[in-house]
């Protein structure tokens, strides 16, 4: 199973505060366990939303609204990708995890979709289009 972990904006992380060396050394020892472990496939931080831009969909009209945003709770100021056996196995190791943030934080756990999530309306010509995508994508990198 894969897992997005996402970390929460705060008001220090939509301001552009970067963290400090002992916290970028904690998070690297972190995510040095991680990928030690073959849990972790990806993971990133994000610019503050004052950098980034939505796009509205409505029917056919798209509205490009600029940041920043106003609900930092509503919003990502950096993710990990992970693949493990469970929930209960990624809890567990968020819960060793350094706190991202400065204070409190908060970070979500959900279950990425795996093909087999979507049954039969995932169809056999959409799994190949599927695999030729992947393949593609990991060729470019």
């Amino acid at each position: 199973m894969r897992f997005m972990v996402i970390i929460k904006a705060d008001a220090n992380s939509e301001a552009g505060v970067m963290p400090d060396e002992k916290l970028l050394t904690e998070m690297g020892k972190f995510n040095e366990e991680l990928v030690k472990a073959g849990v972790m496939l990806a993971g990133e931080g994000l610019h503050p939303s004052s950098k980034g831009a939505r796009v509205r969909f409505s029917g056919s009209k798209r509205t490009v609204i600029d940041g920043p945003f106003s609900e930092t709770k509503e919003l990502i100021a950096g993710f990990w990708l992970w693949e493990l056996r469970s929930m209960q196995e990624a809890i567990e190791w968020l819960k060793r995890c350094p706190c991202p943030m400065i204070g409190e934080s908060e970070v979500e756990i959900r279950q990425v979709f795996e093909a087999s999530d979507f049954g039969e309306a995932f169809t056999p010509e959409l799994q190949e289009q599927e695999a030729k995508l992947r393949a593609q994508i990991e060729a470019q990198h």
